[in-house]
């Protein structure tokens, strides 16, 4: 390598690493203008009044899973725990946090019973709802917009970050779809 391209090879290195360094350590993750570094990662494990536990789940409780979707950092590849699985109807959502803050689009997920005056039938695409849910800061109370609606069995889990990290406890919540089975509980 000449000297020009050493020195060209150096600059961008040291670029790349101060650009590392004034990053939030990757604890922020956009998702449809979210920023999940505010999500509760761990939950107490406490589901909402009326959540049915599903009958026949894909995954029964103690299942060993794959995580296949990135609703948060170090999600996607990691190996989980079901905690719990319930059949309900499942949401995507569009809202303003309460109190303020950058429009949230397209959060996944929140069930049925985590929408103020749910009732018993399911709400379809462009109703206006209010978010009963507190997993992220500014959603409880929130006005929403349902952009998708799906009955189906969702679960919470438990899993290690792909990426390391603490192991999250009780995250709500996945969908059949976003899981694939590691081990089979018998």
């Amino acid at each position: 390598m000449n000297r020009k391209k050493m020195m060209m090879f150096t600059v961008s290195l040291l670029a790349a690493f101060g650009l590392a360094a004034c990053s939030n350590g990757g604890m922020e993750e956009k998702h449809g203008g979210m920023d999940h570094s505010k999500m509760e990662h761990s939950s107490s494990g406490e589901v909402p009044e009326g959540l049915k536990e599903a009958k026949n789940p894909a995954y029964p409780l103690g299942s060993k899973t794959k995580v296949k979707t990135d609703h948060m950092e170090g999600m996607n590849g990691a190996e989980g725990t079901i905690a719990g699985a319930y059949d309900t109807t499942v949401y995507a959502v569009t809202y303003t946090p309460k109190g303020g803050g950058e429009k949230v689009v397209n959060h996944k997920w929140v069930i049925h019973e985590e929408i103020e005056n749910a009732g018993e039938v399911s709400f379809k695409k462009g109703e206006e709802v209010t978010l009963m849910a507190d997993h992220m800061k500014g959603m409880m109370g929130a006005k929403a917009t349902i952009d998708s609606a799906e009955k189906t069995t969702v679960y919470m889990i438990d899993y290690s970050p792909a990426n390391g990290g603490e192991e999250v406890k009780n995250h709500k919540w996945v969908t059949e779809s976003e899981l694939s089975a590691l081990i089979k509980s018998e």
